[in-house]
């Protein structure tokens, strides 16, 4: 895997990063919940499409509770060897100063951005797009990853983006193991 292109998906807490990370990756690996501050570590998986990648799901920034820290360096981490940064915030309101921490947090990365208007699941819901050209990171690409409105023309966007990397070696063994009760065949 360490030859595929990294891809991490930033953003502050509660913007649907995990949700988004399920739907490329396309089965529910990482937590999704109603809480803030579920995720806090940073999860993996090998997306393929018209390149592979390994896409990464880190823990919202400017959290302001006792994990900020901890998650602020995980995912300065991620940014360090990342190819493609997804930037996610909530489209359906006003942009926060959070989510200008963030912009300024992968500015310094100086890593190629796009930003995602999350949660835009409606035509009603795009009233704050306007606000997010202020972050700096050119034209918001609206999408619902609940809803899987916008992931097509965003997979595009990605795999665009993307160096050619080394892929997977199909002369490498596939490691399986099966579990079961016994005697269930």
């Amino acid at each position: 895997m360490s030859g595929l292109p990294k891809v991490s998906i930033v953003g502050r807490p509660s913007v649907g990063k995990s949700t988004l990370f399920n739907r490329l990756v396309g089965r529910r690996q990482a937590i999704v919940a109603d809480t803030p501050g579920v995720t806090r570590d940073v999860a993996e998986a090998v997306v393929s499409d018209v390149k592979d990648y390994l896409l990464r799901d880190t823990g919202g920034l400017a959290s302001g509770d006792q994990w900020e820290t901890p998650i602020h360096r995980q995912v300065e981490r991620a940014l360090a060897d990342s190819e493609l940064v997804l930037f996610l915030v909530d489209g359906r309101v006003s942009t926060t100063a959070a989510d200008y921490e963030v912009a300024e947090l992968l500015r310094r990365a100086s890593k190629p951005v796009l930003l995602l208007a999350t949660k835009i699941d409606d035509p009603r819901h795009a009233y704050y797009l306007g606000e997010l050209w202020g972050l700096g990171f050119g034209e918001p690409i609206p999408i619902s990853a609940l809803h899987d409105q916008g992931i097509d023309e965003l997979r595009q966007k990605i795999t665009g983006l993307l160096p050619e990397g080394e892929g997977l070696d199909p002369a490498q063994p596939i490691k399986l193991a099966i579990m079961g009760r016994p005697n269930v065949g």
